[in-house]
């Protein structure tokens, strides 16, 4: 295998794959999984999947790549889209229906652009009458200089009435509109209307005269981020516009081309719960007939035939100079077991702590491998492998809290502001330190929190209606979970796991016990108690710092003997002890889980917490 230094480590947005200099990696290193195809299928019209799930590398790759003779185009609407939307908005007093024309609009000017650049001869492309004179009027607007992306057209739809003069020199519809050849458009905001009609029709009867050898598939990205600038009302408009524009398209006038082999369509990048703010009818038969939705979710006994780990262990691979089995190479690199590891165990279980970090994306696995790159590999730390230690020292759980933090704050900007967002995160101050806590405490930290928020001058935040829908809105952000015990097992229930297209928000139990995920903890300050007077009872509790050197009492989750460390779980303290073999003072022949055990906390000089003076109680 190749030294760490030797790999590369991708990047975690996949927007940077678009740049030619990273193709070829990409290519490498891509997953192909039976989305792709479905994708190609001709009444797809949204990519559906949670924030990370790859749908802009579904995208790209389409764009870097012919499949299956599809030419795909990727294209983002940025923030300064949004503002030109709201701009045009309160110019010409628009209306929702205003906005879905308009996206008609750009969505034909940038598939006009894409067929005529991605043709295999341009110049039979011309040879169809009114898409060559479709092409001289963009040609003699743009001056020759057209950018096929979003701000240049909406250009056009801003200068619609100047736009309207030049396609109406050019002639493509002599008739059934009010504006012939050499016919003057009129310049007001009751005319705004008529001009942009005219040239969706225009754009219509050029593209219904091709006959295309190639399909051509218009990815729409970049509408899970709502720009701080951007009100919510305005920004919601925006999208509905769009989505109500890419079901019309696709179903109204795309299939109505006839005689031509290759078709056009355009997919609509979209999280879940934006999905449900659309205003579509029969919003689930939509998703069920007309999208494919991204699910990455895996369990800890079956991750090594899951999509997820085929990707990561993929990544390392295919950059191997010999081929290797599937989770040869991984387990190379990380050759060390989960706390969480079962034991009859066979693999290497490292894969299991990358899961407990993330919410089960492919954007938080690449992360997690970027930053372990970034702290070890540039550093010289690690060469041939990375060691259990490197994914629970500070320098690594602040960098991934941070990150994991802000993935949390793009999702709520679609609904809120960033006053709102920090008020949100004082929240957790009142928890006292607690990783994991009871309803009862949850509710003090509530009102708590509430009394503090009614002493702000911003508004009370929409979220913080009542305490039960405060602990749902913390769930369905993935910051917490509840635990559930049956016949003496536990259940950690998460809503990224128990969450489905058609059910957007699971229902958090009230009256259970309550923990912070784990890549979140120490981001949120949740790992220590917040100093306000004097100690809370709360705090003596899970304040294991004091405790060192005292005898504590737990359980053991699991030990490896071959490899000579394992895990002790205490009922008080929130994360798993590390031990070693040499820490231990009793028969190692009866440690298996279960066993109770005394043992004292040690405070290593990377913070870590591990038992030391092992003994069976």
């Amino acid at each position: 295998m190749k030294s760490l230094d030797q790999l590369r480590f991708g990047f975690s947005d996949a927007e940077n794959y678009k740049r030619r200099e990273n193709r070829d990696l990409f290519n490498q290193i891509f997953l192909r999984t039976e989305e792709l195809d479905e994708i190609c299928g001709k009444n797809i019209f949204f990519l559906v999947g949670e924030k990370g799930t790859g749908k802009t590398a579904y995208a790209v790759y389409f764009a870097n790549n012919r499949y299956r003779d599809h030419v795909g185009v990727h294209r983002f609407i940025r923030e300064t889209d949004y503002q030109k939307f709201i701009a045009l908005k309160r110019a010409n007093h628009l209306s929702l229906s205003d906005y879905i024309d308009i996206w008609k609009v750009i969505i034909y000017l940038l598939l006009s652009s894409s067929i005529y650049d991605n043709a295999r001869d341009q110049d039979s492309m011309l040879r169809y009458v009114r898409f060559g004179a479709l092409k001289s009027a963009m040609d003699e607007y743009y001056d020759n200089a057209f950018s096929p992306e979003i701000p240049a057209a909406l250009k056009l739809i801003e200068e619609s009435h100047l736009a309207a003069d030049v396609f109406a020199k050019h002639g493509i519809l002599g008739t059934g509109l009010k504006m012939g050849k050499g016919q003057k458009s009129e310049h007001s905001a009751k005319k705004f209307q008529t001009n942009l009609l005219f040239l969706e029709r225009n754009f219509e009867a050029g593209l219904s005269s091709l006959k295309l050898s190639q399909s051509h598939i218009l990815f729409i990205d970049g509408i899970d981020i709502r720009p701080a600038s951007v009100p919510y009302d305005e920004y919601l408009d925006c999208v509905k516009g769009l989505a109500n524009a890419v079901w019309s398209i696709n179903n109204d006038f795309f299939p109505a081309i006839k005689d031509t082999p290759g078709r056009l369509r355009v997919v609509m990048l979209v999280r879940p719960d934006i999905f449900n703010s659309l205003g579509l009818q029969n919003r689930n038969t939509k998703l069920s007939d007309n999208s494919v939705v991204l699910d990455w979710r895996t369990t800890y006994s079956a991750y090594r035939s899951s999509k997820l780990f085929r990707m990561a262990d993929r990544l390392l691979s295919v950059q191997q100079e010999e081929a290797h089995p599937l989770g040869a190479t991984w387990d190379h690199y990380f050759p060390f077991d989960a706390a969480t590891v079962y034991a009859n165990q066979v693999s290497t279980s490292s894969f299991v702590v990358f899961l407990r970090y993330s919410f089960y994306r492919p954007r938080d696995i690449l992360k997690i491998l970027d930053i372990l790159h970034r702290l070890y590999v540039e550093a010289g730390l690690a060469i041939q492998a990375f060691t259990y230690d490197q994914l629970f020292t500070p320098e690594f759980r602040r960098a991934y809290g941070d990150y994991l933090l802000g993935e949390v704050k793009d999702s709520l900007s679609f609904y809120y502001d960033d006053k709102e967002f920090e008020n949100f995160l004082k929240f957790f101050e009142f928890l006292d330190g607690a990783h994991k806590f009871s309803y009862d405490i949850y509710l003090k930290a509530y009102e708590e929190f509430a009394d503090f928020l009614k002493g702000q001058t911003s508004p009370v935040p929409s979220f913080l209606k009542s305490e039960d829908e405060f602990l749902q809105f913390l769930y369905d952000l993935g910051i917490i979970c509840f635990i559930e015990e049956a016949e003496g097992e536990k259940f950690f229930r998460w809503c990224f796991i128990e969450r489905s297209p058609t059910n957007i928000s699971p229902k958090v139990r009230p009256d259970m016990i309550y923990e912070i995920h784990y890549g979140l903890a120490n981001t949120l300050n949740t790992g220590k108690a917040i100093k306000r007077g004097k100690s809370t009872r709360r705090q003596k509790q899970l304040g294991v710092a004091d405790r060192q050197n005292q005898k504590l009492k737990g359980t053991i989750k699991h030990y490896h003997a071959a490899r000579g460390f394992g895990f002790i779980k205490s009922p008080d303290i929130p994360v798993d002890i590390f031990f070693g073999r040499e820490s231990i003072k009793s028969d190692l022949q009866v440690l298996k889980p279960g066993t109770l055990v005394e043992y004292k906390l040690e405070k290593r000089r990377d913070g870590r917490l591990v038992a030391i003076d092992v003994t069976i109680s």
